[in-house]
């Protein structure tokens, strides 16, 4: 038995709708603007994304004791180099991919926040 569920994981960021349309092209979905600061990712499989206005944001480091990551989303890919290229073309920034024979890949999105690129 649990309380709840989860409804959505929500990223901060200065430009929801911006990276909002960043996600849809990661891994699916419909981007709907509430037009006051809050866009949600509809339609696309897994857990719901979110994502709400916040002035003055600082994104996060990876990896850093000061400025955690406090939360990363894992995206599951059938080739990594392919879906490395598509998303660096989208904004994203490599973090650590230099070792290439490890099942997973770390890169910021277009607003600072980690992600990962996993090997299905």
């Amino acid at each position: 038995m649990s309380i709840g569920k989860v409804g959505a994981v929500v990223l901060d960021c200065p430009e929801p709708v911006a990276l909002a349309r960043f996600y849809a092209e990661l891994v699916g979905g419909t981007v709907e603007d509430d037009g006051e600061g809050w866009v949600n990712l509809k339609g696309a499989e897994g857990a719901e994304l979110a994502f709400q206005a916040a002035p003055g944001f600082v994104p996060p480091s990876w990896p850093s004791a000061e400025k955690s990551q406090q939360f990363h989303v894992d995206v599951m890919v059938e080739d990594l180099d392919a879906a490395e290229a598509e998303v660096l073309a989208l904004g994203a920034r490599v973090l650590d991919a230099e070792d290439r024979k490890r099942s997973f890949r770390v890169y910021a999105d277009p607003a600072g926040h980690p992600f990962c690129l996993c090997a299905c």
